[in-house]
């Protein structure tokens, strides 16, 4: 028997777990506060433990289209470009994970899984609904909107970022504090660059008080920067906030002549920069009929790369929890059971890399890979997780 199920929010989280309920037989409304649908942003990184979940949804050969498949994921120190660190990605991926390890627009993504949706049910999609709240009785569940509208279902998902309302609901307010770190994010064409300017893998530069990753974007057509800087100006959390390209330039100043000519070429209007908040994981994620996933109940720091695949692994936990429990509380709780522990440990895990890549002293950093093996541990618990066949319990 399937649900009447109400999802707030069509992020990548929510429509992705949007198409895996509709797969499994469920009736399904996402709730959208924008006007339009669409994303923001610019790169993201979607490993095998997110891209069973691409496949299983019939995505993986429109996704290939548009992605860059990185040969490796490489650390550099921030000024001479030394590598401290590599290990394999490409085939190497592929071969022990069964599924490969892609980068690409987050846009391109979004638009891939908003047809998909609309592909199982052409109306999914309900725009210029914020969700606001919701109440609960022991029949069914009712989601509220700020236009003073509402809908009627037998449970709640809350896929609404990290200003949630869902959450606000469950569990309070998720008092975000400070990182004492801000992200700038840019892409330019690689036509602008010199030929052959960086190798196709995926490049950390670690430095003091500050790290850059770069990497393509749409078969090598965009490269993709992002710089990371602990700094006291703090300033709001949002992906559209542009800053003066002077604030980039002075930040990463005596950095390496590559990632110079990078921020030389860039756009310098479109310059994005926002303040990165950490959310301390919580508890407990559901009440009888309403659940979250994603940055609404696990926000993560961009230090390893998982945001996305957290909420991507969520939204196919949660599909097989409610077709394993006879009534949706005994699932929830099966969902929530499941990967508190995973996503927690994420969510600390990218924390503590930012320490490491961060470091004052080079000949710490050095010391500090030396006495790690970063690819064996990532393949060995956070690669190798698929969301459609881990056991639940």
């Amino acid at each position: 028997m399937g649900y009447k199920i109400l999802i707030a929010g069509a992020g990548l989280g929510g429509l992705t777990t949007a198409s895996c309920l509709m797969k499994a037989g469920h009736d399904v409304e996402v709730f959208e506060q924008a006007p339009v649908l669409g994303e923001i942003g610019a790169g993201i990184q979607i490993s095998a433990n997110a891209m069973h979940v691409m496949n299983d949804l019939g995505l993986g050969p429109d996704l290939a289209k548009t992605a860059v498949r990185p040969g490796a994921y490489v650390f550099r120190l921030h000024d001479t470009g030394e590598e401290v660190s590599r290990f394999s990605l490409a085939d190497e991926h592929e071969r022990l994970h069964k599924a490969p390890y892609n980068q690409l627009h987050r846009a391109d993504l979004h638009d891939l899984l908003a047809a998909k949706a609309r592909e199982f049910k052409k109306d999914v999609v309900h725009l210029n609904k914020r969700a606001v709240g919701f109440d609960e009785t022991a029949s069914g569940v009712t989601l509220h909107f700020a236009d003073g509208t509402s809908a009627q279902g037998d449970m709640v998902i809350g896929a609404d970022g990290v200003k949630s309302a869902i959450r606000t609901k469950i569990a309070g307010d998720a008092k975000p504090t400070y990182t004492g770190d801000i992200a700038w994010r840019l892409t330019v064409p690689t036509d602008q660059l010199p030929p052959n300017l960086m190798p196709p893998v995926m490049s950390v530069f670690m430095g003091p008080g500050a790290h850059v990753v770069c990497y393509y974007l749409r078969a090598g057509a965009l490269l993709n920067f992002v710089g990371l800087v602990e700094t006291d100006e703090v300033n709001e959390e949002s992906w559209t906030s542009t800053f003066p390209w002077e604030k980039l330039k002075a930040d990463f100043a005596g950095w390496h002549p590559d990632l110079q000519t990078i921020i030389d070429t860039t756009d310098r209007g479109q310059c994005f920069r926002w303040s990165l908040f950490y959310r301390e994981p919580i508890g407990n994620w559901s009440t009888k009929r309403a659940t979250m996933l994603g940055d609404a109940v696990h926000a993560t720091l961009p230090y390893l790369a998982q945001g996305a695949a957290m909420a991507i692994e969520d939204g196919a936990v949660l599909t097989r929890a409610l077709g394993m429990e006879a009534n949706i509380a005994d699932a929830l709780q099966l969902y929530q059971r499941n990967r508190i522990e995973r996503t927690s440990r994420i969510v600390k895990g990218s924390d503590g890399n930012r320490t490491l890549f961060h470091l004052r002293d080079q000949n710490a950093i050095r010391q500090a890979f030396a006495n790690r093996d970063e690819g064996g541990d990532r393949n060995g618990w956070l690669y190798s997780y698929n969301p459609l066949t881990v056991p639940l319990t």
